[in-house]
């Protein structure tokens, strides 16, 4: 056993390197590298992250990718795994959560016009015609909804901005469906032509790009640059 980060960063100043160095060679931004090297692993957009970075980033600095991916899985993997799973639960819940709030509006207009139907029907003739105010039914909250239409995307979205909160991470296959409700989202998205996204019913435009970070929102949709 040895420590992973602090053997990142003694081989990082034995070589003189400093981050922004790092990060141009590597293509891994220097947040990351700093919590590669305080092990700080739960910063990283995912399991699968942590590992490709551990290993480009001690492949880059001459030590051995995959002795540190095998003692991050002996330490960490397991733990990280469940975390990532109970997200994963908790999205679905809230998803459940939203289809049974829309069920028991529908089912109070259904009650309200029957009442309507029967106190019309049954209403003695002399009492004057009651004429039953338009029910409104709920606006749809607005969503962004991400469908998998290739071999499988990539993509981890943020609410407001790439600061906002991590509300999903997590690869679209061929006929996934993520709903996610909100108006406003910052979206980091590999392999962008395997996803259809859209924003409260409303086809979005991507740019036509493999890997991009945009900006969505209901009046525009903007290239970031994280």
């Amino acid at each position: 056993m040895f420590e992973l980060g602090n053997s990142l960063r003694e081989a990082r100043i034995r070589q003189s390197l400093d981050y922004p160095q790092v990060e141009l060679a590597t293509k891994i931004r220097a947040k990351y590298l700093r919590a590669l090297e305080d092990e700080a692993f739960e910063i990283l957009p995912s399991e699968t992250y942590v590992k490709g970075f551990l290993r480009s980033y001690a492949d880059f600095l001459g030590l051995d990718g995959q002795l540190y991916v095998d003692e991050y899985n002996s330490r960490y993997g397991s733990e990280r795994a469940h975390e990532e799973r109970s997200r994963r639960a908790r999205v679905h819940q809230d998803r459940g959560l939203e289809r049974k709030v829309v069920l028991v509006a529908l089912a109070g207009i259904a009650a309200l016009t029957a009442l309507v139907i029967a106190a019309w029907k049954f209403g003695g003739s002399d009492t004057p015609a009651v004429v039953p105010r338009a029910v409104k039914a709920p606006k749809a909250r607005p969503a962004l909804v991400l469908r998998g239409i290739g071999r499988g995307t990539y993509v981890e979205v943020h609410r407001n901005a790439a600061t906002g909160r991590l509300v999903l991470a997590a690869t679209v296959g061929r006929g996934d469906v993520q709903r996610l409700a909100g108006s406003r989202f910052w979206l980091d998205i590999r392999r962008s032509g395997g996803l259809a996204v859209t924003l409260n019913g409303h086809p979005v435009s991507l740019p036509a790009r493999k890997n991009l970070r945009v900006l969505v929102t209901p009046t525009r949709t903007a290239l970031t640059s994280g």
